[in-house]
């Protein structure tokens, strides 16, 4: 299997795995990174995907699917410090997996 679908595949288990209070706090961090980022265009494109996938509980293949790909070298840096912070530091378990999915499809792109 492609290191690209075995993330892929772990991050659907770790949306299907996020629980109320998990969704809850997936949209709240979203949020912020929608606030933080303001006009920027990809990284808005970028938030608005995580937020349909987790609303679905799976991956989206659609509109969304490549928004990782249309970031630039910078942004995908800074997002990957972001979803580190959030890994290492969040208190509800799947949130920290969710996070830690989001992570390596992130550090796959980055390695592209």
């Amino acid at each position: 299997m492609p290191i690209g679908d075995h993330h892929s595949a772990y991050l659907a288990k770790a949306l299907a795995a996020l629980t109320p209070a998990g969704h809850e706090r997936v949209d709240e961090l979203l949020d912020q990174l929608t606030e933080v980022v303001g006009d920027r265009r990809r990284l808005v494109r970028f938030a608005r995907a995580r937020r349909e996938e987790a609303d679905a509980g799976r991956p989206e293949g659609g509109a969304g699917g490549d928004a990782a790909a249309a970031l630039t070298r910078g942004e995908l840096q800074g997002l990957l410090v972001g979803f580190r912070t959030i890994r290492d530091e969040e208190p509800l378990d799947d949130v920290a997996d969710w996070a830690n999915a989001v992570l390596a499809l992130l550090e796959d792109e980055a390695g592209r």
